[in-house]
């Protein structure tokens, strides 16, 4: 891999100034994919910094459980299941990622020999020996180490990637076939590392560049060693932009590349609620109910079988989308002449006399501003003065300790309008799950709110 290991690093890593990545951060991201002894749906995480990956393949392995899966227990996989289900979940990100039809898919794995189960690496070991041991450690038959948390104390990061080697395969079912083969090596030591790699490399480090706002911004932060948005998008998507908004932009001559089809899985942000960004609708209305919470730092998993939180979107929940679309800073309301286009964007009848006559009921006070709950309720106000269902839900955090790590259990009450009668908890939780749904409250059935971070 010598040849293609310093566009990678580049790439993942940055040029950190003092010239090496940090030691910590280097040893917190090579952790594999672990399966919680507590939930055995549940991924592991052990130190920070890998939920931008880890939670990604956790949203996406439990689509695959709750929405393809015969059996009703969702909460319980057999060793054979969870093998079955991490690979598939595994192989479905890796063509969502690949550039192309011909350009094919690529594993990155131990080369022959390589994998810190298996022998003690050499400290002198070149990227130029390890290409001579061509042969891939999938074809030989393996007994199944013991997933392991964290690297073998001596592997550091030059080791590592002298280590590594690459193959491409060219069809899905092939890419099903060796992703399931090499189990072993996404479970054990740096299992999280080897799959980000193959989804790079897959995906073509230059169509990465190309996405990315700035090319000079690491996947992996060198300071404090979180994934950056990229690189989340990037697994959820298979396009590593670096907005959460529809579409693209333009900004002061740029072009501002955004999302530009429903995901199968969201992704929603306390930076949302703090006015920083705003989520757009491809990612906000996914087309399973599971959802990526991002925090300042952390990533969780917010989800729910019920598919009618994911439904077709109702008339006023269009409307709201429309009205805020006209609204970028998110202010709640709009300029006066502004009413007519979002009347004609939403199909309303918008002849001047009849706009006239909304705008002056809208605005008795002729502030010049069209608030956006009088706007709903004048047009649909059988819709947002509904009672919602209530919906069993779960959250899972993965912590950064080897404590109990399970599924937190609650029931969402999706409110069309705001009941003072109903007040639940005020947390990052609930605050991140208003950006989707304003008026939702959350009765949980533990003592304490799940934590976002």
């Amino acid at each position: 891999m010598s040849e293609v290991n310093k566009d990678v690093i580049d790439l993942v890593w940055g040029r950190p100034s003092g010239g090496g990545v940090s030691t910590s951060i280097f040893r917190r991201w090579s952790q594999g994919f672990v399966f919680s002894e507590y939930e055995q749906t549940a991924l592991e995480q052990f130190e920070g910094g890998p939920c931008a990956v880890i939670a990604p393949v956790q949203a996406f392995l439990l689509k695959n459980i709750l929405f393809s899966r015969e059996s009703s227990n969702w909460r319980q996989l057999s060793e054979e299941e969870q093998r079955t289900a991490l690979c598939s979940t595994l192989s479905e990100i890796l063509e969502s990622a690949c550039a192309g039809p011909t350009s094919g898919f690529c594993l990155v794995t131990w080369a022959k020999g390589q994998s810190p189960k298996t022998s003690v690496l050499s400290k002198s070991l070149t990227a130029s020996q390890t290409q001579d041991s061509s042969e891939a450690e999938s074809s030989q038959p393996q007994q199944e180490p013991e997933p392991t948390a964290l690297a073998a104390e001596d592997l550091g990061f030059e080791q590592f990637h002298s280590a590594l080697h690459q193959r491409t395969v060219l069809s899905v079912a092939d890419l099903r076939e060796e992703v399931l083969s090499l189990h072993h090596s996404w479970r054990g030591c740096c299992g999280v590392l080897l799959f980000l790699y193959s989804v790079i490399i897959t995906k073509g480090i230059e169509n990465i560049r190309n996405e990315i706002q700035d090319p000079t911004e690491p996947l992996i932060d060198p300071i404090h060693g979180h994934g950056s948005q990229s690189l989340v998008n990037l697994l959820v998507t298979g396009h590593a932009v670096s907005n959460v908004w529809d579409g693209d932009r333009e900004c002061s001559g740029m072009k501002l590349h955004g999302v530009h089809k429903q995901a199968s899985v969201g992704f929603l942000t306390l930076m949302e609620s703090l006015r920083y960004c705003k989520v757009g609708t491809f990612l906000k209305s996914p087309k399973f109910p599971i959802w990526i919470l991002g925090s300042e730092t952390h990533l969780s998993v917010f989800f729910t079988k019920e598919l009618s939180l994911v439904g077709p979107e109702s008339p006023s929940e269009q409307a709201r989308r429309v009205f805020q679309s006209f609204d970028p800073e998110d202010n709640g309301f709009i300029p006066d002449s502004l009413l007519e286009d979002v009347m004609k964007a939403l199909d309303l009848v918008s002849e001047p006399e009849y706009v006239g006559l909304v705008r002056n009921k809208l605005d008795p006070e002729s502030l010049g501003i069209i608030l956006l709950g009088p706007f709903l309720l004048e047009f649909f106000p059988d819709q947002v003065c509904v009672s919602g269902n209530t919906l069993p839900v779960h959250t899972h955090t993965h912590t950064h300790t080897h404590t109990n790590q399970k599924y937190v259990e609650g029931t969402a009450l999706v409110l069309g309008f705001e009941d003072p009668m109903v007040r639940t908890d005020d947390t990052p939780v609930k605050r991140c799950l208003q950006t989707k749904w304003p008026y939702i409250e959350l009765l949980w059935t533990t003592n304490r709110s799940p934590s976002l971070n």
